[in-house]
């Protein structure tokens, strides 16, 4: 039972010396940063929106004609290494936009780059968006499912 005691003062003691070496988040600072820049990519978007709908392409086609621009940029900067950094700064500013998924299937992918075009960038490119595919595409089947049956009732 002693030797209990002792365990547990000692993890309780080792807890209270590393808190003073474990850095304190700015949540207020990392908040407005991610606000900041997810908002002028948001702000970008919708310009870049209504400059294609003033030259002339659909208003429904607009959206996606800059959805794909920010997939590919995303992938180039993550490409050229210049994404991380501004995902370090800006955090779920842009991690959490559509931004943030072409980086996580481009980066694995980049990663094993040196194992060749096919078991290295074709194996590791969908290791991530993979799953995230087969679900999205297993629950809109399976909703479209239960979406048709009711319409038959």
């Amino acid at each position: 039972m002693e030797k209990k005691v002792e365990k547990k003062d000692v993890a309780k003691a080792y807890e209270r010396y590393s808190r003073k070496f474990t850095p304190k988040p700015a949540y207020f600072s990392n908040g407005l940063k991610a606000f900041l820049v997810g908002g002028s990519l948001c702000t970008a978007a919708r310009l870049a929106s209504d400059l294609l709908i003033k030259r002339g392409v659909r208003e429904e086609d607009a959206p996606i004609y800059v959805t794909i621009g920010i997939i590919a940029l995303a992938q180039l900067l993550t490409g050229l290494g210049v994404f991380d950094t501004i995902a370090q700064f800006s955090g779920a500013g842009v991690i959490v936009p559509i931004s943030g998924f072409a980086n996580s299937m481009v980066a694995p992918a980049i990663e094993y780059k040196k194992e060749g075009p096919i078991l290295g960038v074709g194996a590791k490119l969908f290791s991530i968006a993979g799953p995230v595919l087969v679900c999205g595409i297993t629950a809109s089947t399976i909703i479209g499912v239960i979406y048709w049956l009711i319409g038959l009732l």
